[in-house]
């Protein structure tokens, strides 16, 4: 029986690859956080309070992807992280996820309980305030586009701005419609719009989330397939045990039992199913134990 693992040279980790555009972003988030926070509440906005909240959901978010790229490029010295600590962006992405939520839910209970009751509101600020929010997400949906297909971290971040814009689309349209109404009814509207829209987009990036966590099949690869060409590898009889999981971002991983026809050489075995899992899949790194045909030990695995 033979057993063998296939790899390249350590992969560079995706979101390290955009630690200066994180950090860049998250700079031009906190400080206009701090401005669009106090119009807000100078102005009596429940729109600009409730896109501040979700700029300053942005900073944690950004500054969390910063630190979890510091991590998971560092170096493991216990010698237990035998994956190292690549998983950190995804535990990023995951409180990111979480503070979408709450700023969402927060919003929508302000603004359901402003109903009927809205109080007037400093329309002009809102335009000023919502233009130069949208101007400052736009720098950093461009920062941080490249890597937003590349790393979870960097989307989950990249996903945050994304909603973010949107809120300050809705601030400055709340602002025009109170202008041209006289009815400051449209900033409790807007606010409901940005956390509905907040909360959506976070469902949609936590699902990604658990996918990799609850180690499901890479996204675009289907396990069947992988089975399917691993056994059509000639000199293979039967393949079984096929794992197939997201260690992060571009970091796919797959472990799988061959067994190999009688006279076949399991060298040439081995060497096929690397090819076939790193050139039609994608899959670097994998463990593939290639077994005679008359061995049998697979067949005392409980689980």
């Amino acid at each position: 029986m033979g057993t063998g693992h296939s790899h390249g040279p350590a992969p560079e980790h995706a979101g390290g690859r955009y630690r200066t555009r994180l950090a860049v972003a998250f700079a031009l988030t906190a400080a206009f956080f701090v401005v669009e926070l106090s119009v807000g509440l100078v102005s009596g906005s429940l729109a600009l309070v409730s896109d501040a909240g979700h700029m300053a959901a942005d900073v944690v978010a950004l500054g969390a992807s910063l630190v979890a790229t510091g991590i998971a490029t560092r170096p493991d010295k216990s010698g237990r992280r035998t994956y190292g600590s690549y998983r950190a962006e995804v535990f990023a992405s995951g409180l990111t996820v979480l503070i979408m939520l709450g700023v969402g839910l927060y919003v929508l209970v302000e603004g359901i309980s402003r109903i009927g009751q809205a109080p007037a509101v400093a329309s002009g600020p809102m335009l000023v305030v919502g233009f130069l929010g949208l101007a400052v997400n736009v720098v950093a949906l461009v920062l941080l586009r490249g890597g937003s297909k590349e790393s979870l971290n960097v989307r989950g971040a990249y996903v945050e701005v994304i909603a973010d814009a949107a809120g300050s689309v809705g601030v400055m349209v709340a602002g025009a419609l109170i202008i041209v109404t006289g009815q400051p009814v449209w900033d409790v509207v807007a606010a409901v719009a940005i956390a509905v829209f907040v909360a959506f987009r976070a469902i949609v990036l936590g699902r990604q989330v658990v996918a990799v966590l609850g180690q499901h099949a890479p996204e675009g690869i289907d396990p069947e397939a992988v089975a399917g060409s691993l056994g059509g590898i000639d000199g293979v009889a039967q393949v079984h045990d096929v794992h197939l999981w997201a260690l992060t971002s571009g970091m796919n991983v797959a472990t799988a039992h061959l067994v190999a026809a009688p006279q076949a050489d399991h060298h040439e075995v081995l060497d096929r199913a690397r090819d076939v899992l790193r050139d039609r899949f994608g899959i670097a790194h994998a463990t593939v134990q290639v077994e005679p045909a008359d061995h049998h030990g697979c067949q005392d695995l409980t689980w």
